[in-house]
């Protein structure tokens, strides 16, 4: 067995660090994996049953995705000019000190990636015993089972870890494509949609909004790599902008599926529109291919979560000096081996506690969303906090149209953080909670080791 140290010297050479061997097929798998989760599946009926026009609904998607791509620009600044693991942690930490990072990092282990790779097994089992009853037990055991062996191939080395991610993305953009096929095949083939009644008039832009936004988030963890492409800063820069605009292609195309196949009324009434508009045009074969590409998404986004999660914990042990092995390199293996560990344990608790508590764990998850807005608007302030704090640092892309665009971004993450605080109202209490546990462990945190003294400064 390879040593979680592999890579430093015990005589004192300076500890294994990230690599740059990563390509940007990678980066883009990491990017479009963590955000093409089950948003665009779900909650495009209710966006649709917001607008009252396909045209409409088609303007919302766009403008989300323009607006996301916004965040991806300053996000590709600050990753480009300040390479690290750590991606949001790192830029958090430069910004506005060991702290305010600190508690973002805490939010992400507790909670945020955790809580959602437990959830998102459980989604996946669920998929699976549709078509394959496991029993009383069968789905825990599945969801438990999912997250060992992701754990188990990210374990074997980065490049086993992101071949697989890049695997798992290439299925979910096979199911997508092949329901923009079923809108190409029923207009080709002359078929009426489903239902093509008109939508009652409605104007809530701002509800449908707050569904494309959230159905776009995840992005950002794809910063976590910029450390490990072989292009270095170009190579960031295209995973976030390649990254999302395939994204916004994607569901742009999706959408003019569902619209075409269902009607504009048909996918405001749908529960799965993916599956019915793949019945409708290629019969049950069909329908049982999507609903697999779909269940594959689960999977994608779990993988995502284990490879951004564990290099923040890694980033966040290196730097405070404590944890021991959890902020050492596996040089060998290029990856984080200890804080992998330490992300997956904490998650197959959490699983466990899923299970036990059948939905209640998942809205407990939902409750923390606000905190993820949060400083989701503090990261892209970041860009203009850094530009001020670090004037001569080299900057190999900036951000165009700057301040404009992170302004726009912040202003509009701020949006959803206060329509995810109205939605969950009494529930933010949860959120709160969080941050105040991570309060209560800064003294652990303690003084952060200078960086000079962990590993050599990449951020110039």
């Amino acid at each position: 067995m390879i040593p979680l140290d592999a890579g430093a010297d015990l005589a004192g050479e300076a500890p294994a660090q990230p690599r740059r061997h990563l390509g940007i097929r990678h980066g883009i798998a990491m990017c479009a994996g963590m955000v093409i989760g089950s948003g665009i599946f779900k909650s495009t009926p209710m966006v649709a049953a917001s607008i009252s026009s396909p045209i409409g609904l088609f303007l919302v998607w766009l403008i989300g995705g323009v607006l996301s791509f916004c965040g991806t620009l300053c996000f590709a600044e600050m990753a480009a000019a300040f390479p690290d693991a750590g991606g949001d942690y790192h830029f958090l930490y430069k910004a506005y000190g060991r702290k305010l990072a600190f508690l973002f990092a805490w939010s992400r282990f507790a909670v945020i990636h955790t809580g959602f790779i437990a959830i998102l097994a459980y989604v996946f089992a669920d998929y699976v015993n549709e078509a394959l009853p496991l029993g009383e037990h069968g789905t825990g055991f599945l969801a438990v089972g999912t997250i060992v062996l992701l754990c188990v191939i990210n374990l074997r080395g980065v490049r086993t870890g992101m071949g697989a991610q890049t695997g798992f993305v290439a299925i979910v953009v096979c199911g997508m494509l092949a329901l923009g096929a079923a809108g190409v095949w029923m207009a080709i083939h002359g078929m009426p949609p489903l239902n093509d009644a008109p939508v009652p008039p409605s104007t809530a832009y701002g509800t449908a909004m707050i569904f494309v936004m959230l159905a776009y988030g995840g992005w950002s963890d794809a910063a976590t790599l910029s450390a490990e492409l072989r292009a270095g800063p170009r190579g960031i820069v295209m995973t976030l902008i390649g990254g999302m605009s395939l994204v916004t292609v994607l569901y742009t195309l999706v959408n003019w599926a569902y619209v075409r196949c269902l009607g504009h009324a048909g996918l405001a009434a749908s529960n799965a529109p993916a599956a019915t508009a793949m019945y409708l045009a290629f019969g049950r074969t069909g329908e049982w291919l999507v609903v697999g590409a779909v269940a594959v998404t689960s999977i994608a986004v779990i993988n995502a979560l284990l490879i951004a999660g564990a290099r923040t914990t890694y980033a966040v042990a290196r730097d405070s000096g404590l944890l021991g092995s959890v902020g050492q390199w596996d040089g060998a293996r290029g990856i984080p081996a200890a804080a992998l560990l330490t992300i997956g344990g904490v998650a197959l608790v959490e699983a466990a506690v899923a299970g036990l508590t059948h939905g209640a764990f998942a809205t407990l998850v939902d409750f923390v969303s606000p905190v993820y807005w949060f400083f989701l608007v503090l990261s892209g302030a970041a860009v203009i906090v850094l530009r001020v704090r670090f004037p001569d640092a080299p900057r190999p892309f900036r951000v165009p149209l700057y301040p404009f665009l992170p302004i726009l971004f912040c202003a509009t993450s701020a949006y959803v953080l206060y329509a995810t605080l109205a939605y969950v109202k009494a529930g933010a209490l949860v959120g709160i909670v969080v941050l105040v546990l991570g309060t209560l462990l800064l003294p652990w945190f303690g003084k952060a080791r200078q960086r000079a003294s962990v590993r050599p400064e990449i951020s110039g």
